[in-house]
């Protein structure tokens, strides 16, 4: 007698299907954003943060950019929640949702002008929605950074020791590149410094939503073979 054909679990596909968003909001938001700094006159890699790319004539692009990937974020921290349902699931995918909505929130509320950029445009007035994007900006460094060592938690608990150890290394750089760089705003090292905190942010997303996909139940009804080593 045949074997009956595997039901599929249209939840577990989903859930999968969110958490993929996790690994595509990262290259989403730099290849667009780099594009946008290449592309914008006066715009400049090494003094400017990408944030600036909002203003101007052109300033869309890069609103559009920060809308799109906070929606995949948002999907990704949905996926999360659904795919581990758990106390440290329930802290990593609220502090994803945390960063996702700030992302979305500072495209709206955008930065002040600096550095001349954009060109003819005069800086040094702080007005209400460039402090905003500064706090949104600042929420969803250290939710991010939150919801890694939350993971490296989570991880450690299912016995994937070097996924945990890469989480906090990652966690660690988010939260001590975006304040650093912070600090040091005004030139090329902090620049270089926010830059490290929004790679570090990004490759920690994907590698987290690529475990927890792995981890999580097949739609055909077969988990992974060792769900303890994901």
């Amino acid at each position: 007698m045949a074997d009956e054909a595997p039901v599929l679990d249209r939840r577990a596909v989903v859930t999968r299907s969110l958490l993929g968003w996790g690994v595509v909001a990262g290259p989403f938001y730099v290849v667009v954003g780099v594009v946008l700094a290449l592309t914008r006159p006066g715009f400049d890699l090494s003094r400017h943060a990408l944030s600036l790319l909002t203003l101007g004539d052109l300033g869309w692009f890069q609103r559009a950019n920060l809308v799109l990937t906070g929606c995949m974020v948002l999907a990704a921290g949905l996926g999360v929640i659904r795919a581990i349902r758990s106390g440290r699931g329930l802290a990593i995918g609220a502090l994803v949702l945390v960063d996702g909505a700030a992302l979305v929130l500072s495209a709206i509320f955008i930065p002040d002008p600096a550095g001349n950029f954009p060109p003819g445009v005069p800086g040094g007035e702080v007005t209400a929605s460039g402090v905003l994007h500064l706090v949104f900006g600042a929420l969803g460094f250290v939710a991010m950074a939150g919801a890694a060592l939350a993971h490296s938690a989570w991880s450690r608990g299912i016995g994937a020791r070097g996924r945990a150890i890469v989480a906090l290394l990652l966690g660690a750089v988010i939260l001590l590149g975006f304040f650093a760089g912070a600090a040091l705003s005004s030139g090329p090292a902090g620049v270089a410094l926010i830059w490290l905190a929004v790679l570090a942010q990004w490759a920690w997303l994907g590698l987290a939503c690529a475990q927890i996909y792995a981890w999580s139940p097949h739609p055909l009804g077969e988990r992974a073979s060792a769900p303890a080593q994901p």
